[in-house]
């Protein structure tokens, strides 16, 4: 007669989380399962690396919303050189640099805002949830009288790349929606990164985070009202980064 099965105590809390608990051990090792599902998870993470950036679907979209856009690049040539120099990431090619500032130059004083989405360290990201949220900000910008500059896409992108972009349209506030360094959970999430006065040279204390949007973490609407508190926070006060703390929550509540 055949034992029964012995009762795993830990998949009611594993149902629950992506991370990896309970996995057990076979010897001194782990199960192949587990084992499996980590080099998986692994080589789901370097995929998104090295994925190239496909962005024609978004500009699709945002063309037949009749929403402008400019597509941009950094001094990184390909992905190898980017992973490589994360300096050159932070940099508009020359190109691109002299496309916005005709832009800025054209328009100046024109746009209260920019919203940039780049491919950052996981492209999948940028091109499965940057849409999504950009709606959502988009509506309540248009809602609230907010002039918007054309959406920049940008290729072998930083986070930093945002300040040049910013000061080269001559906008007050930049929103940077970029694909974050891939985790063994989460390939694909998005990270969003806020700055007042952009300017070459900004630190990342002087930015305001958000992370980990995507549908199994962090949802548009949950960070499109993050992202719009702390927009509306940073006009207002005219700061962005340590000194401006998100209360969207205690907002909500009042």
């Amino acid at each position: 007669m055949a034992l029964p099965e012995p009762s795993d105590p830990w998949a009611p809390l594993r149902a629950l989380t992506p991370a990896r608990i309970g996995l057990g051990a076979a010897g001194v090792s782990q199960p192949t399962g587990a084992q499996l599902a980590f080099q998986l998870a692994h080589a789901r993470a370097r995929d998104a690396v090295h994925h190239a950036f496909g962005p024609s679907s978004l500009l699709h979209a945002l063309g037949s919303a009749g929403r402008p856009a400019v597509v941009v690049a950094s001094e990184a040539a390909d992905r190898a050189t980017y992973l490589r120099r994360p300096d050159l990431g932070r940099r508009l090619s020359p190109e691109s640099r002299a496309r916005l500032d005709a832009l800025g130059h054209a328009a100046r004083d024109r746009w209260d805002a920019a919203f940039v989405i780049a491919d950052g360290l996981s492209a999948l990201a940028a091109e499965r949830h940057a849409l999504p949220l950009l709606e959502r900000m988009l509506a309540r910008a248009d809602t609230a009288g907010w002039r918007i500059a054309p959406i920049v896409v940008a290729h072998q992108a930083r986070v930093a790349l945002g300040d040049e972009i910013g000061a080269a349209l001559g906008v007050p506030l930049i929103a940077v929606l970029i694909g974050e360094r891939p985790g063994l959970s989460s390939p694909d999430s998005l990270g969003v990164y806020l700055t007042w006065e952009p300017r070459p040279g900004r630190s990342d204390s002087e930015r305001n985070c958000i992370s980990n949007v995507r549908p199994d973490g962090l949802s548009a609407d949950a960070a499109g009202a993050r992202l719009w508190y702390l927009m509306r926070e940073a006009r207002r006060r005219q700061l962005t980064g340590v000194a401006l703390k998100d209360e969207s929550a205690i907002a909500r509540l009042e």
